[in-house]
């Protein structure tokens, strides 16, 4: 960085850490999803109650919560396992003692240099899980390129 990081640059960097956070238990809750719902039958012969259950479910577990009901299910994430952890270590110490640990650090140029370098490191290892979960699907988030992007909100 040529400049120092204002606040706002600390406050937009910690919205993407937290947008990569939630691209990740995204992606991992729609794994475990399918998991339930291969065990339930529910491609085979519809149940929409049943699914409706199993993924309100999955929609109210935590990144932690989530990785540990998708232990063993699969050896492709077996072997993500330090990188998963290391994703889940990143994304609770952004939610839950970012701003504690670096408090007063905002107020000085030095401080939110700091910050900024923690946020990275953070986001950094957040992508890092994603991109690993996304080339299990086979998509390369390094490669992939869009034409045009959505502009619109699609429900699920």
């Amino acid at each position: 960085m040529d400049h120092p990081a204002a606040l706002n640059d600390v406050y937009r960097r910690f919205g993407e850490a937290a947008e990569a956070a939630q691209l990740l238990e995204t992606e991992l809750g729609i794994l475990l999803l399918k998991f339930h719902c291969e065990g339930e039958g529910l491609f085979e012969s519809q149940n929409p109650s049943r699914a409706a259950e199993i993924f309100a479910c999955v929609d109210r577990q935590t990144l932690g919560q989530i990785l540990k009901n998708l232990n063993n299910r699969t050896q492709s994430l077996d072997a993500l396992e330090a990188l998963l952890s290391k994703a889940l270590q990143a994304r609770n110490r952004l939610f839950h003692t970012f701003y504690p640990k670096h408090n007063f650090r905002r107020n000085s140029d030095e401080g939110r240099t700091v910050m900024m370098q923690d946020l990275d490191a953070i986001h950094s290892a957040l992508m890092d899980a994603y991109k690993a979960i996304l080339a299990l699907r086979g998509i390369d988030l390094d490669t992939l390129t869009l034409t045009t992007l959505p502009t619109r909100h699609l429900p699920i």
